[in-house]
């Protein structure tokens, strides 16, 4: 049976090393530099070890007692159980490297490691003679062998509890959710109740379930969207979060995509666990399957248009991006007239009063702006040369020998070439040029501004 009291002895006269093989070695005594090393763990199973100034202080009392010489004092806090995810103690290991310090002063070996790659590489500096000692509240490790297998049973002992501490949490979930108990946080419109029994239950919110219920039944029967649930819980019904901030889009969304509404969960999410709640549903399960089958129909994807000037424009009024629509209108002769309409998003301002402008009109501001524009400032000057270059060879190669005797053309005006781009360019063409201009373009009143 091993011996854990001969193994924590150390009857080593002072200068006398052993080496490998258990066999004392004279070799010149070497001062130890110490590194002070306290950690704790930021995760909920290990809230009961000493706080790091606690740690720091019982380990300077315990220097002042036996005059160690303790170069640095390093603090983290994080969790020990992957490998090579501590800064701080990768800067420890690559000090001891430096010969910056020779030895670690810690409150106990599992601070130093809670797995088995971590913890092989501090036992391998000890091997290489680097790191001479590794000294806790109430034991030695160094360069001896039971000193080292000992270190080394330590550290397995607190992986094997962090291993054993994950199983067990994952049992006593499963076991909460098969008696109908949600896990964490309650979702938005019910809350957590504590028990002494600490069966913790959710419960319904009085001053928010009702805003969610109601929720639910505006887009299975008044067709409502997810922007205007957005716009009316903002505008109408001033609703505010648990944490007092305005529900997001996207939360609304996850809250219509929630079946816990109606007494149901799943956990994990994605597994197929189906778990019966004990909480008070807020819904029926049928007004949850025709909210479902109506933002079904409002998601139906649509035919993807780019319009030339979308996302290149701001509104000056709110600062929403310019976003645009197609315009289908019949004629007397019955054919029938496309336009095409730029105006504000009002992403940012519901109520934003900008007016509205056709492509034509805004085409018409944006070539004032060329006029006006130091050529310079489009950004893409040497690429339109090129293009300017281009098109004149092609103006050349199509003309007959007798025209090419006639007068030369005059070569064609970068800011003309702009202005052409403009009006008959692609829609790629007229977007690359926009982007290249150096200012920000508005949009006022049927009036386009810059601003550098």
């Amino acid at each position: 049976m091993l011996d854990y009291k001969q193994l924590t002895t150390n009857n080593t006269p002072v200068g006398m090393f052993p080496n490998n093989n258990g066999v004392n070695t004279n070799q010149p005594d070497i001062p130890l530099k110490y590194c002070l090393y306290a950690r704790k763990s930021t995760e909920s199973e290990e809230r009961q070890v000493l706080s790091i100034d606690s740690q720091i202080k019982e380990m300077l009392d315990l220097a002042s007692k036996e005059h160690m010489n303790i170069v640095e004092i390093k603090r983290e806090s994080h969790s020990a159980k992957e490998v090579g995810q501590r800064l701080i103690f990768n800067e420890l290991i690559n000090d001891i490297k430096e010969n910056k310090f020779n030895a670690i002063l810690t409150w106990a070996p599992d601070r130093i490691s809670r797995n088995a790659g971590d913890l092989g590489k501090v036992v391998d500096l000890i091997d290489q003679g680097i790191l001479k000692e590794i000294r806790t509240f109430s034991q030695k490790f160094t360069n001896n062998p039971n000193e080292k297998f000992l270190l080394m049973i330590l550290g397995s002992q607190a992986k094997l509890e962090n291993d054993n501490r994950g199983v067990n949490v994952k049992r006593g979930l499963r076991t909460r959710c098969e008696m109908g108990l949600w896990v964490g946080p309650a979702p938005l419109g019910y809350l957590n109740q504590n028990r002494m029994d600490k069966k913790c239950q959710v419960i319904v919110d009085p001053l928010r379930a009702p805003a969610i219920k109601k929720m639910f039944e505006k887009v299975a029967y008044e067709k409502y969207s997810g922007r205007k649930l957005y716009h009316w819980l903002k505008h109408e019904l001033n609703f505010y979060t648990r944490g007092n901030k305005p529900l997001t889009l996207s939360g609304i969304y996850r809250i219509l995509d929630n079946p816990f509404y109606y007494g149901v969960f799943e956990r994990p999410k994605g597994s197929g666990n189906w778990y019966q709640g004990k909480h008070k549903p807020l819904i029926t399960q049928d007004l949850f399957e025709k909210t479902k089958a109506q933002l079904k129909r409002d998601n139906i994807q649509r035919e993807s248009k780019e319009f030339a000037f979308t996302k290149l424009i701001t509104c000056a009024y709110c600062g929403s991006g310019i976003s645009a629509e197609d315009k289908y209108k019949k004629l007397k002769d019955g054919t029938t007239a496309h336009y095409i309409y730029y105006g504000c998003s009002r992403a940012r301002d519901r109520f934003c009063k900008n007016k509205y402008i056709r492509e034509e009109e805004l085409i018409f501001e944006l070539l004032k702006i060329i006029d006006k524009v130091d050529i310079n400032e489009l950004g893409m000057k040497v690429k339109l040369e090129a293009e300017i270059a281009r098109f004149n060879k092609f103006q050349n190669m199509i003309f007959d020998e007798k025209n090419k005797k006639s007068k030369a053309k005059p070569a064609i005006d970068m800011r003309v070439f702009a202005k052409y781009l403009l009006k008959e360019g692609s829609v790629i063409e007229k977007r690359e040029l926009l982007i290249n201009l150096r200012s920000k373009i508005l949009l006022k009143d049927k009036k386009i501004e810059m601003i550098k």
